[in-house]
């Protein structure tokens, strides 16, 4: 594994030609001006204070850059980490936020090491929907209390116990608070029609904070309720840290949800990244830098950070094709907060709720769910229980029974696909097979109208796993009526299990009880090696196995014949 940035400077005479280096460092510009509204509204609404967010963006962003594998990641605070933050401040405090963000850290590197990155892509559309529109909810509800101006000090974390709590307070509504709240939402909506370079969201700001600050409006800022802001990036304090066994052991779910979350968030922004440049990512490199980088955010005083999916796209867009782009927007950040950090504490609160409310939209993919809807019942029930569970509970729940619930339904779809069907016997009514040889049809057709009404062939289609073991069992079924041979075509069958293997020794010392002899054609090489492996090749003799169904057919004909003619001498 390699950094992408280190394999792009040592091709440098080809990958940066063309002014490309330029481009790079406008579209980081660009991307830093879009970052630091989001930085400083998504810092403040997981409950931490506005310079978190720029000091995660700068520390973060540059690491994910720098070591990443994708050429064009763009990395800091994302909404989706807004509830998780927000829960475990609440429950264990910022010191308990900084070492779960650590842990979290370590778990991605590990996921990177071991190579998870290509499984971790695996998780199910309706999963990731569900949760992301479940997080879009439940980040809207956490904007209600600035927005409106409703005064509330310490609003709940529980989804229903807060909006118990703003219906009970709407009375309180504060109406210069509302007005500007909705003045920024319109601009940020509104200006891209008139410039799609700048973003909305700090025109919004400044826009807000002008009016407010010129016309002396009762809005509370980030000044009014922060005080000064900082604008030193420094080490946190390890002697503040309270790490003990009962601590690590009780924010192992936290930061595994962390770890979880980040890697999909930034694995899906890459492979979305992708898509616009035509290039491909190291899934591995890139978990490995988010985890660098995670651990980076948190001993600077940060918070978690993953691969935002809107800031890559304005990154492509405005020509970034290089890691060089996300580090200079990381450059740019630290200058900014360096030289105006004072000026944010002007900011109005509404104006940032107002920005996480479009933001919250954004992320709500309601077309997607809506898309879903029209699917199959198992997607349904999927996309459903994750987005409540997300809202209702937290996360953590949403994720693990949405993973549980879509692994389950994977399984019986498998076990669904897996069928098993009489393809040939004299006694039976022959039914014609499909292959994709039509001239190994005909052949097979007139060995199956030849067959003995002792031999019975069944072809078997699809996996053989512990799903679709039960299925795979209904074959003893059959086997009381009269037979003597029976023929398992397998050429369907790509593997097989355990609980699969189990159910074929039951199905074997069956017909070994009932005096029938069972043949195996085409079978597949891992298959076969586990039957091999476990003797089970061994002890009921190779001579069983072959390589065609037409060679087992004629096999059991020669069988029955020996049989009929051992009779007649008798």
């Amino acid at each position: 594994m390699k950094p992408k940035l280190f394999s792009i400077l040592k091709h440098a005479d080809t990958e940066l030609k063309n002014g490309q280096i330029t481009k790079d460092i406008i579209s980081g510009i660009i991307v830093a001006i879009i970052a630091l509204p989001l930085s400083v509204a998504l810092a403040i609404s997981s409950g931490v204070t506005p310079d978190k967010g720029l000091v995660t963006a700068i520390i973060a962003g540059f690491l994910i850059s720098f070591l990443g594998g994708s050429r064009v990641q763009i990395g800091g605070p994302t909404g989706a980490f807004v509830i998780i933050v927000y829960g475990i401040i609440k429950q264990y405090g910022v010191s308990g936020l900084t070492i779960a963000t650590i842990m979290a850290g370590v778990f991605m590197i590990f996921f990177g090491l071991m190579k998870f990155g290509s499984i971790i892509k695996y998780v199910p559309y309706p999963t990731t929907t569900g949760f992301t529109a479940g997080i879009a909810v439940t980040l809207l509800s956490t904007q209600i209390n600035d927005f409106f101006g409703l005064g509330i000090k310490d609003v709940p974390s529980e989804f229903f116990e807060k909006w118990a709590v703003f219906l009970q307070n709407f009375s309180q509504l504060h109406v210069p608070t509302l007005l500007v709240g909705i003045f920024s939402v319109l601009i940020i909506i509104l200006w891209p029609k008139i410039n799609k370079t700048i973003p909305g969201s700090l025109i919004a700001l400044i826009a807000s904070t002008l009016l407010v600050t010129f016309f002396k409006l009762p809005v509370e800022t980030i000044g009014s309720r922060f005080g000064e802001i900082s604008s030193d990036i420094k080490l946190i304090d390890f002697g503040s840290l309270t790490i003990s066994f009962q601590t690590l052991r009780e924010l192992i779910r936290p930061a595994l949800t962390i770890a979880f979350l980040a890697s999909i968030e930034s694995l899906l922004s890459a492979v979305v990244a992708d898509g616009m440049i035509g290039k491909k990512h190291n899934s591995n490199m890139e978990l490995v830098a988010q985890g660098i980088a995670n651990i980076g955010s948190a001993i600077f005083g940060g918070i978690p950070a993953t691969g935002a999916i809107a800031r890559t796209a304005a990154n492509i867009k405005n020509g970034g094709r290089t890691p060089i782009s996300g580090i200079i927007h990381a450059l740019v950040l630290l200058l900014i907060m360096k030289l105006f950090m004072p000026l944010a504490s002007l900011i109005p609160m509404t104006s940032l709720a107002a920005i996480l409310v479009v933001v919250a939209y954004n992320m709500s993919e309601w077309r997607a769910c809506k898309a879903l809807l029209k699917s199959t019942k198992s997607d349904i029930a999927v996309l459903m229980t994750t987005f409540v569970f997300t809202v209702a509970f937290d996360l953590v729940v949403a994720i693990e029974i949405g993973m549980v619930i879509a692994m389950f339904l994977f399984v019986k779809r498998m076990a669904d696909s897996m069928n098993i069907s009489e393809i040939g016997s004299a006694s039976s009514q022959f039914r014609a097979i499909t292959t994709e040889d039509d001239e190994e049809n005909y052949q097979e057709d007139d060995l199956h109208k030849n067959l003995s009404k002792e031999v019975f062939l069944y072809e078997i289609n699809g996996p053989l796993f512990f799903g679709a073991a039960n299925k795979f069992l209904d074959i003893m079924n059959e086997i009381d009526r009269h037979s003597s041979i029976i023929i398992f075509k397998l050429r369907n069958v790509p593997n097989m299990d355990a609980t699969a293997f189990d159910a074929l020794k039951r199905i074997n010392k069956r017909c070994r009880d009932k005096r029938i002899l069972i043949l195996y054609a085409e079978m597949n090489e891992q298959p076969y090696k586990l039957l091999l492996n476990t003797g089970f090749v061994s002890s009921n003799g190779d001579d069983r196995f072959f390589n065609t169904t037409a060679e087992a057919i004629q096999k059991a004909n020669e069988i029955i014949a020996c049989k009929k003619e051992s009779r007649k001498k008798r």
